[in-house]
């Protein structure tokens, strides 16, 4: 089911969790704000991984965080420095994709 909010003055389709629905609505306002939610403040290095994952979404990649720690973009201990407690389901909502299955 999805529910339309607005986050930094935009209009996005979120699900129930709040992951947005559709990636196209998108952009780093919108990702800036939704990190603040989450208590991330973002970086360079916070914007290299949300690129990473948005190109890994785009190409129907299933991401785990071994397969981020995999990547050689970021560490598993460095990923969960950037983003603590639940770093991949974090680092999806932020990045606009829909939260991934390995996530609880």
């Amino acid at each position: 089911m999805s529910n339309e909010r607005t986050i930094a003055g935009h209009n996005v389709q979120v699900n129930d969790e709040g992951f947005m629905t559709d990636i196209n609505q998108w952009n780093q306002e919108v990702a800036s704000a939704l990190a603040e939610e989450e208590g991330v403040e973002m970086t360079d290095r916070h914007w290299e991984v949300v690129n990473f994952i948005q190109d890994q979404y785009k190409k129907e990649v299933a991401l785990s965080i071994r397969k981020m720690g995999k990547s050689g973009v970021v560490d598993i201990k460095e990923f969960y420095s950037l983003f603590p407690n639940g770093p991949l389901k974090k680092a999806s909502k932020i990045s606009g994709i829909p939260k991934p299955q390995s996530c609880i």
